[in-house]
């Protein structure tokens, strides 16, 4: 059975900026965020982006500029010895009112559909109070990491809109070390990393 990871983007596995990532130069991976990702791979786990990208819909990134953001993005986890299997992304701005824009469950869906997938088996990774509400909507097993600009302040209590079902990680890192502590290895996947874009 395929064991699959979702995450988030901006804030889970790269820096968050004040302006949107519209340039290459601009996307920086958190610190042991891409070894993370390859610890996943290695593990037997295919994993996938689902990220609101709505400076397309703002007209601030053309589709041209967004595959060079994810180029480098590829670049750098094959650099590490990961691999991302798959982007799915939001186009839209929330006015659209699109059934593919975190908190909805839209992109997670389409996840499940895309490969085969249970998505109560899936794991969905993210740092936002959207990230864990699409997650949950969607029936992922849901992990908040606290990174990125999105992360509530404090875990001791967990802010009640987040749940009593969300796995809380530090980082990254944290949450791979704990996903394959309870699973076993299984051969890494094999192919080339290939950028899947979802227009909702």
């Amino acid at each position: 059975m395929l064991k699959l990871v979702i995450l988030d983007r901006d804030g889970t596995l790269n820096a968050e900026t004040d302006a949107f990532i519209a340039r290459p130069e601009q996307w920086q991976a958190l610190p042991g965020a891409l070894e993370a990702v390859a610890r996943l791979n290695q593990a037997g786990y295919t994993v996938v982006i689902a990220a609101n990208v709505p400076g397309l819909g703002r007209g601030l990134i053309d589709m041209a500029a967004l595959n060079e953001v994810h180029a480098r993005l590829h670049k750098e986890l094959a650099a590490a010895g990961g691999r991302i299997d798959s982007v799915f992304f939001c186009p839209h701005v929330p006015e659209d009112q699109c059934d593919c824009r975190k908190p909805k469950p839209g992109l997670f869906t389409q996840i499940g559909l895309r490969y085969g997938v249970d998505l109560a088996q899936v794991h969905a990774v993210g740092n936002s109070l959207a990230d864990v509400q699409a997650a949950r909507a969607a029936g992922c097993r849901v992990h908040l990491v606290l990174t990125g600009r999105g992360r509530p302040d404090s875990t001791d209590p967990l802010p009640a809109a987040f749940g009593d079902d969300v796995h809380v990680h530090a980082d990254l890192g944290a949450l791979a070390q704990a996903l394959v502590a309870q699973a076993p290895s299984a051969p890494p996947p094999t192919g080339q990393a290939a950028v899947s874009p979802s227009l909702g």
